[in-house]
């Protein structure tokens, strides 16, 4: 009817509706230099391999002396992970490593992605991630992983052989144990309401007060 207030507005102005608070979007770390990091340890480690066994032929001659005894390169395929570990000559096996290396990949990429940590830890996943996805590919093309340098000591001949993925992949893993850990804030306790006292409170305690 004609001249009613609606009982939402004041002054017969309607108010908008207030909008609902929406919760902050969480905070996303910027993987692009990580990103950049896997692509680079990628091609230098396949570069490096490519070179060794087919332009050295490596696989073939087995072995050349660049600094006796303390670097040399040594062929070995290792159907394992580091050090030969968890070597088997079955396929399934290979597959199982491979499986299990992007898995681990594509965990720490988001793990470092939502917890947003500080260069240190995204550089060492960048080194992880790099290196676990070079010998993937080795896997995939050789169907082992192509190991090729070798560190030995006067008197000492060191019967084992890397790459350069192994040395990222054990740089990223202790960067990724050494990185500081963010603190945890301290909670702010809740606020109490305040309670507003009225001049009639105030008259009624005056009242209730007893006489001297």
């Amino acid at each position: 009817m004609a001249g009613e207030i609606n009982p939402k507005s004041e002054g017969g102005k309607i108010r908008a509706p207030r909008k609902p608070k929406t919760a902050p979007a969480p905070v996303r770390a910027d993987m692009r230099l990580t990103g950049w990091i896997v692509v680079a340890i990628i091609a230098l480690d396949q570069a490096l391999k490519y070179w060794v066994v087919h332009i050295l032929r490596l696989d073939r001659v087995q072995e050349i002396d660049l600094l006796p005894p303390w670097l040399n390169l040594r062929m070995a395929w290792n159907p394992g992970v580091n050090f030969g570990l968890f070597a088997s000559d079955e396929s399934a096996m290979r597959w199982v490593l491979i499986g299990i290396a992007i898995a681990i990949s594509l965990w720490v990429w988001l793990w470092i992605r939502r917890a947003a940590p500080g260069l240190l830890a995204r550089i060492s996943a960048g080194l992880l991630i790099g290196g676990a996805l070079g010998n993937v590919i080795d896997r995939l093309t050789y169907g082992a992983v192509a190991d090729f340098l070798n560190m030995s000591l006067p008197n000492w001949q060191n019967p084992y052989s890397f790459n350069v993925a192994d040395i990222s992949i054990f740089a990223g893993a202790i960067g990724l144990v050494l990185m500081p850990q963010k603190k945890p804030e301290p909670e702010k306790p809740a606020r109490r309401p305040r309670h507003k006292s009225s001049a009639a409170d105030k008259t009624d305690k005056t009242r209730d007060e007893p006489e001297n």
